[in-house]
């Protein structure tokens, strides 16, 4: 065994994590009938929303690295299906803030609801400290990916 094998380890185990997490995300995807990308906004919009933080649709597009044209259609496709709403910003009437709709709040907790409870049992048998660690991995890692990800070169 090499130095770095359980560390490759656990990044295999994160790489087949995030192929699971993918493919029930595309189950959501159809049956709600959801583009893929739609569920990757919902997901930035609710953690935007439990970190307080409003969002516009251009801060959207820069998170799923879309264009603005993209980002619109999308945002007009899940006003239509009643997941977000467009409001004006209080603070500056110019802008335009998207929220969610209740309508996505619960299909989410029915459909990802057993899940977050699964993962919340199995993390009550690790210690504090453990759950500590697994939080500082995570965090490591998606920062990994966040620097590692090329933007779209223009002409690709």
């Amino acid at each position: 065994m090499t130095d770095d094998e359980p560390a490759r380890r656990l990044v295999s185990q994160l790489r087949a994590l995030t192929v699971e997490l993918d493919l029930l995300g595309g189950e959501f995807a159809r049956r709600h009938g959801l583009h893929p990308t739609d569920v990757r906004a919902l997901i930035v919009l609710v953690e935007a929303e439990r970190a307080g933080q409003a969002i516009s649709a251009g801060q959207l597009a820069g998170r799923l690295g879309l264009d603005s044209s993209t980002v619109t259609a999308l945002v007009d496709r899940m006003e239509r299906l009643g997941h977000v709403r467009r409001e004006r910003d209080t603070g500056d009437r110019r802008r335009v803030l998207l929220a969610l709709e209740d309508r996505a709040d619960e299909l989410g907790r029915s459909f990802f609801g057993p899940l977050i409870g699964e993962a919340v049992t199995a993390l009550s048998a690790f210690t504090p400290a453990e759950v500590a660690a697994v939080d500082r991995f995570l965090h490591v890692m998606r920062q990994a990916v966040a620097t590692t990800r090329q933007p779209d070169e223009p002409g690709r």
